[in-house]
């Protein structure tokens, strides 16, 4: 028979019996949100809000506190919200029940974008919960999220050129991503990449001075190149020298196209040069016919979901087109563009959309759908390693948190590398499954 008295008591261990908020800063020197919540077991779970430099529209807003402090940044609002409503509402509610505490959340902010509690706040505590929950049991985070089927670890995305909105350069395109695909492993992956990296930084000196390998927000270098090709063909030259081929490493682009858009006159701005959205679309496929290029993230502006479509339905069979700032993790952003046929990956951003439920249930509706969905981190980080967890939890087969640089990337990396570790036999590296 079931003792009754000891079974309450478990139930009892789960029960929230604090949350608190303090203010932190993040790797731009920017306050963000930290968030600890405690179980009645003594379980801990503490998580830090990352936030993007270059944001989609539609993202959930961040409650900042304006002002002169901080220069407008700080969010002491944001803490408060989470040591008074918040906790108020969710302290003596089980931690198990995420989508329950996640739910009270989001109708306790009552508004469409999270802008009444902060986005900030909620994913704070959303995390916070997970963690504790997961403490309590004595499991690791990935494994309580995914139970016994989380065993894929993540092909890396890895930015190691900079441009647009995460350097002072003049490339327009954001970010130029070296993938290993051709590793057996994560953590063979990890020194592929590190290899390539260093083969980067000593081309990038040579050719174009010291201040060239000054790094950028995630890591990446960030040299004074002008032109896409140019680093496309650093990234070729540093994958061969450090013994590669396109066999064993792929490249992914993120334009961050929104970000070089002239609404007014709907054009692009790139290499110099203004084109129109027929003209962009024909640049992307002599870039794919002329490198191994295998992934290209918000290749237009985030509200054309016609022309996402167009270059899906020619390029499906051929490379990855990622949504980020289209769907900025928003399900109905992502039916729209299911319906359309508008990219066919998904940029899973927790912070977009403001609550693990909601980011979940993103990832599920991509899944169903034969969407690829890539975990990422943003260019604001903390030494909060969460996502390399939702990574494997998730089985998502990729992963996009930075250059092997910064370690607030690295932490990242170091704990899926533990986290294959702990897997042993049962750990699966995706590869090129993981991408194509």
């Amino acid at each position: 028979m079931v003792n009754k008295m000891r079974l309450g008591s478990f139930m009892d261990d789960f029960e929230i019996a604090a949350v608190y908020a303090r203010e932190i800063i993040d790797s731009r020197a920017k306050p963000t949100v930290e968030v600890d919540v405690i179980t009645v077991g003594g379980g801990f779970g503490r998580a830090a809000v990352p936030a993007g430099a270059s944001r989609g529209e539609n993202e959930a807003v961040e409650v900042r506190d304006g002002g002169s402090r901080f220069k407008g940044f700080g969010v002491k609002k944001a803490v408060e919200n989470v040591n008074t409503s918040i906790a108020d509402e969710i302290v003596g509610m089980d931690s198990r029940f995420q989508r329950e505490i996640d739910l009270k959340l989001i109708e306790l902010d009552g508004t469409p974008n999270k802008s009444k509690l902060g986005a900030n706040a909620i994913l704070g505590v959303s995390l916070a919960v997970a963690k504790a929950a997961a403490d309590t049991y004595g499991m690791p985070l990935f494994q309580y999220l995914g139970g016994f089927n989380a065993h894929v670890l993540p092909v890396p995305l890895m930015n190691v050129i900079n441009g647009g909105k995460h350097a002072g350069n003049e490339l327009s395109i954001q970010e130029f991503m070296i993938i290993p695909v051709g590793a057996s492993t994560f953590k063979e992956a990890i020194q592929m990449a590190c290899e390539v990296y260093y083969e980067l930084k000593a081309t990038l000196k040579e050719k174009y001075g010291v201040s060239a390998v000054n790094i950028g927000d995630e890591g990446g270098f960030a040299p004074p190149m002008k032109e896409t090709r140019e680093a496309l063909n650093s990234l070729i030259d540093a994958i061969k020298k450090a013994g590669y081929t396109e066999n064993d490493i792929v490249l992914g682009l993120d334009a961050a196209a929104s970000s070089f858009y002239n609404k007014n006159k709907k054009l692009y701005w790139i290499d110099g040069r203004e084109l129109n959205v027929d003209q962009l679309h024909e640049y992307y496929l002599k870039l794919v016919d002329e490198y191994p290029i295998k992934s290209i993230e918000d290749p237009f502006f985030e509200e054309d979901f016609d022309a996402f479509a167009e270059i899906t339905k020619e390029l499906k069979n051929r490379v990855q087109i990622v949504g980020d700032d289209l769907f900025v993790t928003n399900i109905n952003r992502l039916k729209k563009g299911i319906e359309m046929g508008a990219a066919n990956a998904l940029l899973l951003k927790v912070n977009q959309i403001g609550t693990l439920t909601e980011a979940c249930d993103a990832a599920l509706l991509a899944f169903r759908n034969g969407y690829r969905v890539i975990v990422s981190h943003r260019s604001g980080e903390t030494e909060d390693v969460t996502i390399a967890d939702l990574a494997v939890a998730l089985n998502t087969g990729q992963i996009k948190t930075g250059a092997p640089a910064r370690g607030e990337r690295t932490a990242k990396y170091n704990q899926l590398i533990r986290i294959e570790e702990f897997l042993g036999a049962n750990a699966k590296y995706a590869g090129k499954l993981g991408v194509f």
